[in-house]
């Protein structure tokens, strides 16, 4: 006898084509219980009661959609988040990248992968601008951002942040790098140029290549355990040799790409190709 699915199971369906058509936002791609989880942020705060009211709220309410991919795509994030991560990427890291492009067209490409507002991309051009100093200029510097949420990639292109976002940076580069306004802090131009922002789907977006780094912390673990194994080996192929893949500190390799990554410093979850 044919299962039919409860009218509750109907309008999660529904709603989740609703997102989709809206949003371009892939709900399929995501865990259902971390999905579920954003979604009820969104319910409580417009008072539906279950996801045929919250479908009834969205098409009433169009401003809506926009606090809803706020919070599906939500990461916390501020600059040199993880600080022990940062002191092996400047001090190993970068430093293995300038060394392998300091002849020729010294051309160093780095990818901040679910970039969210920005903080990752601006933090390594920050850090290779204090090991590089006056030769920083010397370098063909390409940091792109890569997310799904256009909103948050406006506000990377920006580059200006709130005390909170700045938190975790030290007093001297606040001052060489950041203008403050009395109430946000602006990210000097010399350091904003090298970053460039773009919306891509990290599934079923363009495939992109030829990176010396790639960073990718704390994005893959809201992905289903099959889309984290195709992201990593995805990840390998968008590294040249010897290129560095940095992970979060929660996540960990699986599938195919587990045997290729070569370990560079496991406890912060770095890898290398």
């Amino acid at each position: 006898m044919l299962k039919l699915e409860s009218s509750e199971e109907q309008d999660y369906s529904k709603l989740k084509n609703l997102i989709k058509k809206n949003l371009e936002f892939n709900c399929e791609q995501y865990k259902d219980s971390h999905f579920r989880r954003r979604i009820d942020v969104r319910m409580r705060a417009t008072g539906s009661k279950n996801f045929g009211e919250y479908i009834r709220y969205l098409t009433t309410h169009k401003e809506e959609f926009s606090q809803l991919m706020d919070t599906l795509t939500v990461n916390v994030t501020n600059f040199f988040r993880n600080s022990e991560t940062y002191e092996v990427v400047e001090k190993e890291v970068l430093p293995a990248i300038i060394k392998s492009k300091s002849t020729g067209l010294r051309s160093i490409r780095i990818w901040s992968a679910g970039c969210s507002i920005g903080v990752e991309a601006y933090s390594i051009a920050i850090l290779l601008h204090k090991i590089l100093g006056n030769n920083f200029s010397r370098y063909n510097i390409q940091i792109i951002g890569t997310d799904i949420d256009k909103d948050i990639l406006k506000r990377a292109e920006e580059a200006v942040y709130s005390e909170l976002e700045m938190k975790e940076v030290p007093t001297d580069i606040r001052n060489k790098y950041f203008t403050y306004d009395g109430e946000n802090y602006h990210l000097k131009n010399e350091i904003k140029k090298v970053a460039k922002f773009r919306r891509n789907d990290l599934i079923s977006g363009e495939k992109l290549t030829g990176f010396d780094a790639i960073f990718c912390r704390n994005v893959t673990i809201y992905f289903e355990k099959h889309l984290q194994e195709k992201l990593y080996m995805d990840f390998y192929d968008s590294l040249n040799k010897g290129g560095f893949f940095v992970m979060g500190k929660t996540e960990t390799l699986i599938g195919p790409s587990k045997d290729l990554f070569k370990p560079f410093n496991p406890r912060e979850r770095i890898y290398q190709k």
